[in-house]
């Protein structure tokens, strides 16, 4: 590991506790923070994650959340209307900025999100986890709330692979979570942007950032979009400007094999466009499904696209101009 990470890591890598909600509240003064969840088919999770912030976080003596958005990229079940029942604001992605024709993913409803939170805190958590804590909140806000020089705060925690809300695994392991971070993400860091080999959960779902930082990044579409905007928040504030707080555990439903190769691949895509901007000359992933007859090829596209800065499109700089 470079020295210039293992002194950011005593410098910029804490724990929840190291800032009492006290501590934070008291910090917060006149700045805004919206909570983002981006949610598909979550009706299972998303209410109970939308309860707790509006309980522990957005009350008369605990004023910390200014606004809690969900972003339903078109769910088939109850999610918007349980999520609306919790007290969130409930917001169609495709009612969004509707001149740009929406594409499936979930760095498309991240960048989106920008056009209808007024936060000038933004800190976005996905709507699968189970046992939700509020210090996923408090714990990743509060750096930026206390420090004018962090940008950009990524959640770390332990990933058990296995819960009883897992049905792909039969055991219980430990801080096994995260196998694409350990297969794909944390080699491609390490060998090509080894200022980044401190973040533990460098593909965590849970980060928030200041609004004047995001809004000047592109945003991959699709998987790629935490790796995405990892790097280029690094080349555009700086390592010292990044940070990571341990939240503890996070527990939330576990993909299959197959939708991680995919993950994998886009994942992939997205950092060899930030390596040369160059063109990819197949952005397909073949994959086999055994079926009566034997093994059958299934081929997927990879993300190849990605949104520019959100202070780029002139519907925002309007809003902005107005507000």
């Amino acid at each position: 590991m470079l020295e210039e990470v293992e002194r950011w890591l005593a410098r910029r890598s804490w724990s929840v506790a190291d800032r009492p909600l006290e501590a934070v509240l008291a910090a917060k003064r006149g700045t805004r923070v919206s909570v983002v969840l981006p949610a598909l088919n979550e009706e299972a999770t998303v209410g109970a994650i939308v309860s707790v912030i509006r309980r522990e976080l957005m009350t008369e003596a605990v004023p910390l959340v200014d606004e809690l958005v969900v972003i339903d990229s078109g769910s088939t079940d109850r999610t918007a209307e349980v999520a609306a029942a919790a007290g969130a604001r409930v917001v169609a992605r495709d009612a969004i900025l509707p001149r740009i024709p929406a594409v499936p993913g979930k760095g498309e409803v991240l960048w989106r999100s920008l056009m209808v939170t007024s936060g000038d805190v933004v800190c976005f958590v996905d709507a699968d986890l189970r046992d939700f804590s509020a210090d996923f909140v408090t714990g990743i806000v509060g750096p930026l709330l206390t420090d004018p020089d962090v940008a950009f705060v990524k959640a770390m925690y332990d990933r058990p692979l296995g819960t009883e809300f897992d049905p792909l695994a039969s055991g219980k392991t430990p801080g096994q979570g995260g196998r694409v971070t350990e297969l794909v993400a944390r080699p491609l860091l390490n060998l090509h942007w080894p200022q980044l080999a401190g973040f533990v959960q460098p593909l965590g779902g849970e980060y928030a950032a200041r609004r004047s930082l995001l809004e000047r990044l592109p945003f991959p579409v699709g998987y790629g979009v935490e790796l995405g905007l990892l790097v280029d928040a690094l080349h555009t504030v700086g390592l010292d400007a990044l940070a990571q707080v341990d939240v503890g555990v996070r527990k939330h439903r576990h993909q299959d094999g197959q939708a991680l190769g995919r993950m994998a691949a886009a994942i992939y895509r997205t950092a060899q466009l930030r390596l040369s901007r160059g063109h990819l000359v197949r952005p397909r992933l073949t994959q086999f499904e055994r079926g009566e007859a034997g093994f059958t090829p299934r081929t997927y596209a990879v993300d190849t696209e990605e949104r520019p800065p959100m202070v780029e499109i002139a519907e925002y700089a309007e809003r902005r101009r107005v507000a």
